[in-house]
């Protein structure tokens, strides 16, 4: 199945995605948040799709698309997931998982225009497969335990600020990486049962000329050995996000010019859907 988000910010509807259209939730659950997937939402929904019991949204077209998912609890990323973009950061592959936060406000949907941070020089795109939780993971005992608490899989753009992230970091990398908008999400949230996500291609393109071109096959450490990874460090809770890094092919590698305002980046993953996002200037609160 595909979930999605539709309407203005902040109240956005849950809908589900149908050869047929798209199909109001409202009657079913509230929102695509922890609630949801907590009491087995998709089966629900499947349940209610084979009654004929959901109506279909006529306007669905018009609407924005929000993120698929609710504000989550924690946005938990992966750094130099693939070896070919940490050659290009400078750095060896790791051999354990890098990873870092950004800040739950840094949700945004995928088509929304992005505000280029105050004084920033170094705006860089990085598109990647964003993992949502289902069930609370915590001390798994093995990778092979992961993938039953996936809810599903979205396309996620991890924006960063790279002076800030490096040259003005203090030993963090969050500095770059929590400006408000900083990870569209969507356009949908895709069910496992619907892709094989160690088989995805996923590409980035700024201004329509190519950027990233790789497959979530070419990742240092797969989604499995990821979730179990960070379950010994700390709890997963349904609705939480986990963007799993970025293939090579990014401004920081010093081939591309940075972002700059009127700039457009579009981000896409085979069976996830696709993002636009306009890049515009900051401008004062007056």
């Amino acid at each position: 199945m595909k979930f999605a988000r539709l309407g203005p910010l902040g109240t956005e509807a849950p809908v589900v995605v149908t050869e047929d259209g798209v199909r109001s939730l409202a009657g079913l659950t509230a929102d695509l948040d922890a609630g949801f997937w907590e009491s087995d939402g998709p089966a629900r929904v499947a349940a209610a799709l084979a009654a004929d019991e959901l109506p279909l949204l006529e306007n669905a077209g018009d609407l924005r698309i929000g993120a698929p998912i609710a504000r989550p609890g924690a946005i938990v990323c992966i750094g130099m997931n693939y070896a070919a973009h940490a050659a290009e950061s400078g750095a060896e592959p790791p051999t354990s998982p890098v990873i870092f936060f950004k800040a739950p406000n840094t949700l945004a949907g995928p088509n929304d225009p992005v505000t280029i941070p105050k004084g920033s020089t170094k705006t860089d795109w990085e598109v990647e497969l964003g993992v949502v939780i289902g069930k609370r993971a915590s001390y798994l005992d093995s990778p092979a335990d992961s993938l039953e608490h996936v809810a599903g899989f979205v396309v996620a753009n991890d924006l960063s600020e790279r002076a800030f992230q490096i040259e003005q970091s203090g030993g963090q990398w969050s500095k770059g990486k929590i400006a408000a908008g900083f990870s569209p999400v969507g356009p949908w949230l895709v069910t496992p049962d619907e892709i094989e996500h160690q088989k995805l291609s996923l590409r980035s393109f700024v201004n329509g000329e190519p950027r990233q071109d790789s497959s979530t096959a070419d990742q240092i450490f797969d989604v499995a050995t990821v979730i179990h990874h960070l379950s010994q460090y700390m709890v997963l809770d349904p609705g939480d996000l986990i963007m799993t890094g970025t293939p090579e092919g990014v401004a920081l590698s010093g081939r591309f010019p940075y972002l700059r305002p009127g700039d457009v980046v579009e981000v896409e993953i085979d069976g996830l859907g696709r993002q636009r996002q306009e890049y515009v200037a900051f401008e004062a609160a007056e």
